[in-house]
């Protein structure tokens, strides 16, 4: 995956200061972000689906609405932590797995605000390869994991099965799950969505059993096909507290958080920003293209903008 991110950082101070020369030289707070005039920064997240969000919304901030826009590579955690203190903007794609930091920015603090659905609906869960499932069929409970231990043990798992993992930094209740479930399992990190997707692939391409924590959408899903591996119901609070988590993960209507006063005083390029909502389908296209593709980023990108003005034109500020 291509990506050339400029880093930048900021402070509160900084952005104050920042507002106070804007507000005396035009009058008004627009536009002002992070600091900077006529500048929006957005972080981007270890996956293609939150790089191919950032991309499109920057084709279009900058070729239709003038902006200048930067982007920082962070960990979704880290990621409300900079919209506390106005060193990111915008978050476009929250999967709303870091809830203590939600609770004590937006609800508490209320330095970070909630911006609407992105209009995609992901899912996260436990997934095998279809072929193994099609010769395995009992996989698809996950009451009979314990007995299948030995299609997925590795090296690194030891006498256990394997639950592959992508980053550490992703937020995944597998260990707890396994624990509280008293699974014969062990989680083994490959240590990015990249490197996951490498080992998946060498895995599929021998036909070889794999387990691993994996989410929907996702453009390798098309490469290879998987099949989710069914968890306990969910029942009213069976994730609240971490170390308890014993059930599966929620279908989610992916959210985008912003910065307070971004989202106040942000004018144009907030406005677009919170307007920004498109389907599952087209974030897929433009991951495809960036991935099983192999386009640039940006090409990608402006790819989709050239093919659905119909659809962005909805987005842009009144």
């Amino acid at each position: 995956m291509k990506r050339t991110r400029i880093i930048r950082g900021g402070v509160a101070a900084a952005a104050a200061l920042a507002l106070a020369a804007g507000l005396s030289s035009c009058g008004k707070a627009d536009p002002y972000y992070s600091g900077a005039p006529n500048t929006v920064t957005l972080p981007i997240a270890a996956w293609a689906g939150s790089e191919a969000n950032v991309a499109v919304a920057k084709q279009i901030l900058e070729k239709k609405l003038g902006y200048r826009v930067k982007t920082l590579q962070m960990d979704e955690p880290v990621m409300f932590d900079a919209l506390n203190t106005g060193r990111a903007d915008a978050m476009m794609e929250d999967w709303r797995g870091v809830p203590k930091k939600e609770k004590k920015y937006v609800e508490e603090l209320k330095t970070v605000v909630n911006a609407g659905e992105l209009g995609v609906t992901g899912h996260i869960g436990w997934y095998v390869p279809t072929y193994f499932a099609k010769e395995h069929p009992e996989v698809k409970d996950w009451k009979n994991l314990p007995k299948l231990k030995k299609y997925f043990q590795t090296p690194e798992s030891g006498d256990k099965g394997q639950m592959l993992e992508g980053s550490p930094s992703f937020s995944t209740y597998d260990a707890q799950i396994i624990k509280n479930l008293d699974l014969p399992y062990k989680t083994v990190y490959a240590g990015s969505e990249a490197a996951q997707v490498k080992e998946i692939q060498k895995r599929a391409a021998k036909k070889e059993p794999f387990l691993t924590y994996w989410w929907t959408p996702q453009w390798l899903n098309s490469k290879v096909p998987m099949t989710e591996v069914k968890l306990p119901k969910r029942t009213p609070g069976c994730d609240k507290v971490p170390s308890e988590v014993d059930c599966a993960y929620p279908y989610t209507k992916l959210t985008k958080f912003m910065n307070r006063d971004f989202a106040e005083n942000g004018g144009k390029a907030a406005e677009f920003l919170k307007n920004f909502h498109w389907s599952t389908a087209d974030q897929t296209k433009v991951v495809k293209w960036m991935t099983i593709d192999k386009m640039d980023t940006d090409e990608a990108a402006a790819k989709w903008v050239e093919q659905n003005p119909d659809k962005w034109k909805k987005w842009m500020p009144k």
